[in-house]
């Protein structure tokens, strides 16, 4: 697909990533602690099932691209010892609170670097984890790694301890672009990470790339592009570079002024999206690639494919709840998440209580517009009687102020609008959070002021 220059500087401007809706800037601190309470014992009187992540927030050197919560620490135990304390603490509020042992489909580990973790510490929290919920072997058990971290050994105990799926933020092979945001991290490191996977037979190892990065061309991506290939993930998340530095103060480190134009940018999209599908991969929603084969590949072809927190899954529950400082929860129609700073989080805990800051309850205007927003996301598609069945109300009444956006949407050829559906287009699965944001209530408030990483 080729795109003018014209088209990218029509539609690239600033917008939400749809993670959640509503989205965190509308979060508030009336949703608090007690509130959380309420929700898991409403949970816990169900029969629901659960995603479950754990936030560990450490990293022993900073990636001036990251727009992550984490802390840098020099690798020793005493931090991880600390943290895992807390957690189990956290663990045993929510245990407390549920009174049953939920069964957990999707489990995943993040961070910061969860292989921060020894193998010692690794095993006390999983079976800790194990000990407070039932974790199907059939799911979704998921751990993020540093392979600069990581030995085989370790590979390995990962594996015995359960988890089926591994997930490395490769970024870019480039020399010149590693030094620049501090992550040296060469081929050679990651094919005999890749190669000790395939060793113990992980079902899944997914590779995260990031493009628009500082000193990144289309020819050295490319180059990337096809080492990636040739180790041959099964899963591949192409995610565009969010340069927030309002946000996240050390992405100043960059060189602002080498960072690709607007247009050059979304050519290496483009490329690189086009060589994944020439070898063997479908585009998977927004930003993910899977091989053919794969269940995620399936289920995005099924109309299956669901979304949260921690991506895009196949396995999804009920429910999500969230462990660890930032940590985010989803529980009962209500969005919860933790404090940011270890100090803070590690404060409540000590008092037995949810270190909380901030949520959201979603109203039934919020829950229709997360539906919709969600099908643009997974299925690419807003079936306007699945909408009906589960709201019992008319989409096209309903969302009659969304009606000029839809227009407007079908005429710039992202979507294809009829009467009973509205699909989107080769175009507008590039710009699909450009869609998205015609729904967001919230981000047409005149008291709106949040600022966005660009669509692409």
């Amino acid at each position: 697909m080729k795109i003018d220059k014209n088209t990218i500087l029509k539609f690239d401007r600033p917008g939400p990533r749809y993670t959640s809706y509503p989205t965190a800037p509308e979060w508030s601190k009336q949703i608090n602690a007690q509130t959380y309470q309420e929700k898991l014992k409403q949970f816990g009187k169900t029969n629901k099932t659960l995603s479950l992540y754990v936030h560990i927030p450490f990293c022993e050197s900073l990636c001036y691209f990251c727009g992550c919560t984490m802390n840098v620490r020099k690798n020793e135990n005493r931090y991880g010892d600390e943290y895992i304390d807390h957690l189990e603490t956290e663990i045993d509020l929510i245990a407390h609170h549920i009174k049953r042992k939920p069964i957990v489909r999707q489990l995943h580990w993040g961070g910061g670097t969860p292989s921060f973790f020894s193998e010692e510490q690794m095993t006390r929290l999983f079976k800790k984890i194990a000990k407070n919920f039932t974790i199907d072997t059939t799911g979704e058990i998921a751990i993020e790694v540093d392979p600069r971290r990581v030995t085989k050994h370790k590979v390995e105990t990962l594996r015995k301890l359960g988890f089926n799926r591994i997930s490395i933020g490769l970024q870019d092979f480039d020399e010149i672009v590693q030094k620049h945001v501090n992550r040296i991290q060469p081929f050679s490191m990651v094919r005999e990470f890749n190669n000790w996977c395939r060793e113990v037979k992980f079902a899944s190892i997914n590779f995260d790339l990031i493009y628009g990065m500082p000193y990144q061309t289309q020819k050295s991506f490319a180059a990337t592009v096809k080492d990636v290939i040739s180790l041959h993930p099964d899963r591949i998340a192409l995610y565009s570079f969010a340069y927030v530095p309002w946000l996240k103060k050390h992405q100043n480190k960059l060189h602002e002024n080498k960072l690709p134009s607007t247009d050059e940018k979304l050519e290496i999209f483009l490329d690189s999206r086009d060589a994944f599908l020439q070898n063997g991969y479908d585009a998977i929603a927004m930003d993910h690639f899977a091989l053919k084969d794969d269940e995620l590949s399936k289920a995005f072809q099924q109309g299956t494919l669901h979304r949260n927190f921690m991506g895009y899954t196949v396995k999804p529950a009920d429910e999500y709840i969230g462990l660890g400082n930032s940590a985010i929860g989803y529980l009962e129609k209500a969005f919860f998440q933790n404090y940011k700073t270890i100090p803070e989080y590690y404060r409540f805990l000590k008092q037995n209580e949810f270190p909380v800051e901030r949520g959201k309850e979603l109203s039934k205007d919020d829950d229709m517009r997360q539906w919709v927003i969600k099908s643009l996301l997974c299925q690419f598609v807003i079936d306007k009687k699945n909408f009906t069945k589960h709201f019992s109300e008319d989409f096209d009444k309903y969302f009659h102020h969304e009606q000029n956006h839809i227009q407007k949407c079908n005429t710039d050829d992202l979507i294809q609008v009829h009467d009973d559906k509205i699909i989107v287009t080769d175009l507008g699965k590039i710009f699909i959070r450009n869609i998205c944001m015609g729904f967001d209530w919230y981000l047409r408030q005149q008291n709106s002021h949040q600022k966005f990483s660009k669509t692409v």
